[in-house]
């Protein structure tokens, strides 16, 4: 049984609103209407889970990826992003693991988000491994960076940090598209994606880690594009198996990647807003929208090694004022 990506999918075409106000270019791939979300609206991120046999306990732990799965099924959120790195290996088996730990979320009919990962294309030929990522999110079929609106105030834009975000690229050329397009009403935009653009910068711990000109290209970009939106942008990758909080030319960039995969350490930069040295970061973000904010929470597992892990705490809050 696949995992849906949408509960509840509209064409643009048939979506009443402003939506319908803007070219079929700059239109979001997928939306879901104002009456099919709660108030507050709340949203999840997080990545790196590398899903595959529980046997295998080196590359993931699979008690923290239950417990999380759990946990976010709990919180009953409007939409899950994934920002990739979600199977081990892009091969089918892995995502049958996917679709059968993720049980809980199908049950609770959530929609699901995900962005493409580089463990995504491992261990099969490109090709192959994307109709492995095509079977698994058939409503993505053909796709590889999508768009979804949820509701009139969210924007979600899925890059895949594996192909061009560089200027002239056919990406970054449909970003700067739907970035222009943004309807008048849209408060937040929450970009999803796995190579961070902005992280601590490593000297000796996982300096391949490292923020990459690809990624620096989109960060230098939305230095402008964030300045002249009225909505705020917020960046969620992952690829460092940690957590990390920057604001840099009014965007906040997060590292969320603390879904289960063999955690990563780091050494933080001044410019990090997350200071704790806590270890291991196995956790999710979560996104509360208010009239006049956001308020973003890091939900940390705190007994990961427990049999049965089921403590968490908010290990980081911030708040993100929307303009009028």
């Amino acid at each position: 049984m696949r995992i849906s990506l949408l509960m509840v999918l509209l064409s643009l075409t048939a979506a009443a609103g402003p939506l319908c106000t803007v070219s079929a270019q700059a239109a979001p791939t997928f939306s879901v209407p104002d009456a099919g979300l709660p108030d507050p609206l709340v949203l999840v991120a997080y990545g790196d889970m590398r899903f595959t046999q529980t046997t295998e306990t080196e590359a993931s732990n699979p008690r923290a990826r239950e417990a999380l799965v759990a946990k976010i099924a709990a919180e009953n959120p409007a939409a899950i992003f994934l920002n990739g790195d979600i199977p081990w290996h892009g091969l089918a088996s892995d995502y049958a693991i996917f679709r059968d730990e993720t049980r809980p979320w199908r049950e609770r009919h959530l929609r699901v988000y995900p962005a493409l990962g580089n463990h995504e294309f491992s261990a099969c030929l490109d090709y192959a491994c994307l109709e492995h990522w095509w079977d698994a999110f058939p409503e993505l079929r053909g796709r590889r960076w999508y768009s979804v609106a949820i509701g009139t105030r969210v924007l979600g834009l899925a890059l895949d940090s594996d192909a061009s975000l560089l200027p002239g690229s056919e990406q970054r050329s449909w970003l700067e598209t739907q970035v222009a397009g943004i309807s008048p009403t849209v408060r937040l935009v929450l970009i999803v994606m796995h190579h961070p653009p902005v992280a601590d910068v490593q000297t000796s711990k996982l300096a391949d880690h490292n923020p990459r000109p690809n990624e620096l290209a989109l960060a230098e970009y939305l230095k402008t594009a964030a300045s002249g939106s009225a909505a705020r942008f917020v960046v969620s990758a992952g690829h460092i198996h940690n957590y990390e909080r920057f604001a840099q030319d009014g965007v906040v960039y997060l590292v969320s990647g603390g879904g289960g995969a063999r955690p990563y350490e780091v050494d933080r930069t001044p410019m990090d807003l997350y200071q704790s040295d806590a270890f291991p970061n196995y956790h999710y973000v979560r996104f509360e929208l208010h009239g006049d904010r956001v308020v973003g929470e890091m939900i940390r597992l705190e007994d990961h090694d427990a049999g049965k892990p089921k403590q968490w705490q908010t290990r980081d809050r911030f708040e993100i004022s929307l303009r009028p």
